[in-house]
């Protein structure tokens, strides 16, 4: 049987104007490489806690005092879970919470060319981590763009990098995306 590549619409709820990646992915992954795929094809930096949820059923990263319960991600693979027109719900970082949705676009065999996982396209750069979520996002694009902002110097030195919201090149979530496999 040939190997099956799923082709995933990641969109992150609450943000205006839509941030969102497309990535192709072996349908063999576990859950926990799909987490490390989101996060790659995202820009999240992966330093928190986060949980998909599919068909009512949530799968992360055990918790070990079992106050969180969820299946082991580790166990559990896209191709036995989802189907093309499925939809999945990834929360990433629990303070903050950011939902995305993952749609199952398409579902074909692999190109024995080309290497997988991959971004093919997307729009607008990833929030930063820690910005405090939907709103602080807000309000942090409002200070950051506006020179007569209040907060814009302490947002600036807090990020500390350059950022441009509009920003997407899929070249570099791919290949990151490489590095991975």
């Amino acid at each position: 049987m040939a190997r099956m590549i799923y082709q995933l619409r990641i969109a992150l709820d609450g943000v205006e104007p839509p941030v969102w990646r497309r990535v192709l992915v072996p349908g063999g992954y576990t859950l926990d490489r799909l987490h490390r795929v989101i996060q790659l094809a995202m820009g999240w930096s992966d330093r928190h806690l986060h949980v998909f949820d599919i068909d009512g059923v949530q799968y992360g990263v055990p918790d070990p005092d079992g106050l969180l319960e969820v299946r082991d991600e580790l166990e559990h693979r896209l191709d036995a879970l989802a189907a093309k027109g499925s939809r999945l719900r990834y929360t990433y970082d629990f303070g903050d919470w950011w939902e995305h949705e993952v749609a199952v676009e398409d579902v074909v065999p692999a190109d024995l060319e080309t290497r997988y996982p991959m971004c093919t396209g997307g729009e607008r750069a990833c929030p930063p981590d820690d910005v405090g979520g939907p709103s602080g996002y807000r309000e942090f694009l409002a200070a950051y763009a506006d020179p007569a902002h209040a907060d814009r110097e302490a947002m600036r030195a807090w990020l500390g990098r350059a950022f441009d919201p509009v920003g997407f090149e899929p070249g570099l979530p791919s290949t990151l995306l490489r590095r991975m496999t």
